[in-house]
């Protein structure tokens, strides 16, 4: 019979390593720092991913918060390092209780996005930004991902103008100009892996777009409703239509992460790595008895599912958190970007990236 430690092969939990923050300028970029990790431009943590293991563990002996942001793990499981906060700027404010800590290229693109809205439309009201992920990664309140600094939830544009966080969209209040060039923005300028959205607004958000101009073949591939591709950039994700669940590649989060994970935990910067096993439970089971059969902890158990009492519930899934060695992980490589052939006039008169631009290829279907 296998035993728990054969089952859980490759899922990732959080750890909770305490790091400082850095400062970001509030103004957007013009590129985010994911899109230019690609070129090697700079000689920040995007020039250590150039290092042979030798010459990078010599670089986390020596300061590991000049390995910058560093995103380990998947978005429902992660560890964040060296996170950053989201600035105060005159395009977006942070929702209440927010819990607005990302990657370096998480923020950059974030900006990145919200300026070329502005660009197009300056009188845009600011964007209500809600949580990205918690300064120290790890499970948040309220998300099953959101832990590796690399998501982040948008509000709307709406047609009044005033900040109405968290309402719902409808053809009566959606501002359809101000988000369509968001939407646009996101997945034509920014390394974007996923937009979760009701199908009702993609709706609105799609049809809108066509009347602009834009090309049907290249729309069909950003959003789930136009052909039901699940592949599709904007994917239907119940519970996301009073915002845009946004989550970001990142070049060197992602990569340098990887790399150094190993080292940092040989040199105890941070805590070994922690996978989960699902783990049903059943009628009379108590967390006292599911910690001694898994090894682990009532504490630890209560954390990796966001508990705050141990009550549970028969019948109901919990993720069981248990110490082991980490997988070996493939290299992280930053796919292109889904672009289209054209701008429609509407956008015309503000600058796009184009495949040419950021590949060295002529505009045709993205890829």
């Amino acid at each position: 019979m296998p035993t728990p430690y054969d089952i859980i092969a490759g899922l990732w939990l959080a750890a909770w390593p305490m790091w400082g923050t850095v400062v970001v300028p509030p103004m957007p970029p013009a590129e985010p720092a994911a899109a230019r990790a690609t070129t090697g431009a700079g000689a920040g943590p995007s020039a250590l991913l150039e290092l042979n293991d030798e010459a990078l563990l010599d670089r986390v002996k020596a300061e590991p918060a000049a390995l910058g942001s560093l995103s380990i793990g998947s978005p429902g499981s992660a560890i964040l390092l060296n996170s950053v906060r989201m600035p105060a700027g005159p395009y977006w404010a942070i929702a209440p209780n927010a819990d607005a800590w990302g990657t370096t290229e998480t923020i950059a693109a974030i900006q990145t996005a919200i300026g070329k809205v502005h660009e197009i439309y300056p009188d845009a009201p600011p964007l209500t930004i809600g949580d990205i992920s918690d300064a120290n990664g790890g499970h948040l309140k309220r998300h099953e991902s959101h832990q590796g600094g690399r998501d982040a939830d948008l509000g709307f544009f709406y047609k009044n103008g005033r900040d109405q966080w968290f309402t719902p969209g409808t053809a009566a209040n959606f501002d359809l100009p101000r988000n369509w060039a968001l939407v646009r923005a996101l997945v034509v300028c920014t390394d974007v892996e996923a937009i979760l959205l009701d199908l009702r607004i993609q709706r609105l958000l799609y049809q809108y777009a066509l009347s602009t101009g834009e090309d049907k073949e290249w729309l069909d591939r950003v959003f789930q409703v136009g052909r039901g591709s699940a592949q599709a950039v904007v994917r239907h994700v119940v519970g996301h239509r009073t915002h845009y669940h946004v989550r970001f590649y990142n070049a060197v989060a992602q990569e340098l992460g990887r790399r150094a994970h190993p080292m940092l935990v040989a040199l105890k910067v941070v805590s070994p790595p922690v996978f989960t096993v699902k783990h049903v439970a059943l009628a009379g089971q108590t967390l006292g008895t599911i910690a001694r059969r898994y090894g682990t902890t009532v504490g630890a158990i209560m954390r990796a599912n966001g508990l705050t009492s141990s009550q549970i519930r028969a019948g109901k899934a919990y993720r069981i958190p248990m110490r082991t060695a980490a997988p070996a992980a493939q290299p992280f490589v930053l796919p292109r970007r889904v672009l289209p052939d054209h701008t429609p006039d509407l956008f015309a008169a503000v600058p796009w990236p184009t495949a040419e631009s950021l590949y060295g290829r002529p505009t045709g279907d993205g890829r």
